[in-house]
């Protein structure tokens, strides 16, 4: 296993290396952050000049991307175009956006595993069409319809929630975000568990475990559920990235001051250096995501080893 990771961890470095060099070309190469700085009006040659030369920006575009990773080896990720270090953007945005995705994971843990697993046990019954009914309509919702549906009736209508999140954002009131984050990818979820579970539950396997006596509820929860969440976990696996990068719309609906907010500001500013600053910690999520999906793959399914 220990040999296993470090073959991992060696793979990740040339994902990494390419994804955001490849990232930073696109920020930098097909935009100008000083043309940005002064928005409508036109920069001084000569100021423009030299604060191209302050932000590196007057070498090539290679030489850009090696200065830049060499500050990020150090722990600097730039400054941002307002003067404030983008680490600390960091250390106010990521905390918030970290317990939004815990809420929403939590929710398409539990909620879409649970309905799929009903539904794939009840395969052809009503219930099972009445789960795959509600999951379409779920997917063919978009986002921020359902955000501002759900804002509207629980947070102006009936007042049961605050429709905006406060600046520190408790964990109370991320609850009903969390929920609107996750309702497609609890929806995937929900239908990927149901699949699963509906072509195992007919496996040799299971046939044995129940041939033995065993109770049915020891039957699904040791054998039928284990082996048929690999493919589920591998999708949570890879959206926890996803969640983090992909909140812009949930924030920007219920006003928290997370990733997805700071991103739609860098983009909004072509603000260069807060935005490829946040994506490389995303790039980083997602690879740690991925290896610890990996790890989980051989605890679900002991036939599973790694040399």
């Amino acid at each position: 296993m220990g040999r296993y990771v470090i073959r991992r961890l060696l793979q990740m470095i040339p994902v990494f290396i390419g994804s955001t060099f490849l990232i930073f070309f696109m920020v930098y190469a097909l935009g100008d952050p000083v043309a940005a700085l002064f928005g409508d009006k036109a920069p001084d040659p000569a100021t423009a000049a030299r604060i191209r030369k302050d932000l590196y920006l007057d070498r090539p575009l290679w030489e850009q991307y090696l200065h830049y990773m060499g500050q990020i080896f150090q722990g600097d990720f730039g400054t941002a175009f307002n003067g404030q270090p983008v680490t600390e953007l960091m250390a106010s945005a990521f905390p918030v956006t970290l317990r939004l995705t815990m809420v929403a994971i939590f929710f398409e843990v539990v909620i879409g595993i649970t309905l799929g697993v009903i539904s794939g046990l009840r395969r052809g019954k009503s219930v099972d069409t009445s789960v795959l009914v509600a999951t379409l309509v779920v997917i063919s919702v978009p986002t921020f319809v359902t955000g501002y549906l759900l804002q509207y009736l629980f947070g102006v209508k009936w007042g049961w929630v605050r429709p905006t999140v406060s600046p520190d954002a408790p964990l109370n009131e991320l609850i009903l975000p969390g929920i609107v984050l996750a309702l497609v990818s609890l929806a995937y979820v929900t239908r990927l568990s149901r699949t699963s579970i509906a072509e195992n539950v007919k496996a040799d396997y299971v046939r044995t475990a129940v041939a033995k006596g065993l109770p049915r509820r020891r039957v699904v929860t040791r054998h039928l559920l284990r082996n048929s969440l690999i493919p589920v976990v591998t999708f949570i696996g890879t959206d926890i990235g996803a969640l983090m990068g992909g909140a812009i719309v949930t924030e920007r609906i219920f006003n928290i001051h997370g990733v997805g907010y700071q991103l739609y500001q860098g983009i909004l500013r072509n603000n260069s250096p807060t935005v490829v600053g946040f994506v490389t910690i995303l790039v980083i999520v997602f690879l740690l995501a991925n290896l610890l999906v990996d790890l989980l793959y051989a605890v679900l399914d002991p036939r599973i080893r790694y040399a």
